[in-house]
């Protein structure tokens, strides 16, 4: 019996393993997914523990970001809800209360 190796469609990692009929699990980014639906032309964001966010989510701040402009810096903890992703480094469009609209980055914030 061979084993067959699907690429992650997430982290691109080539060592995706089959976990039943037409499953895959990433073992770089713990992605799971199915061989029969296509993610082409899906936007993929993943949070600073690696787990896909969608549009809609709610999430939490996990350090202290400053922003210009602003006295004081969003705390770790806050939670944002109803987040929007977008292309480009600052992929989540969001409003936080007390700062107003903003762009965040992924890599900044985990899903709740």
């Amino acid at each position: 019996m061979s084993e067959e190796m699907e690429s992650c469609p997430v982290c691109e990692s080539p060592y995706g393993y089959s976990t039943g009929y037409d499953s895959y699990t990433c073992p770089e980014c713990s992605n799971e997914w199915n061989k029969e639906v296509e993610m082409e032309g899906e936007l993929v964001v993943l949070d600073s523990n690696g787990t896909r966010l969608q549009t809609g989510d709610s999430v939490i701040v996990v350090k202290n970001l400053p922003v210009k402009g602003a006295p004081k810096p969003v705390k770790s903890g806050t939670k944002v809800k109803n987040i929007r992703l977008t292309e480009g480094k600052h992929n989540i469009n969001c409003k936080i209360n007390g700062f107003g609209s903003m762009q965040l980055k992924s890599e900044f914030v985990r899903k709740s």
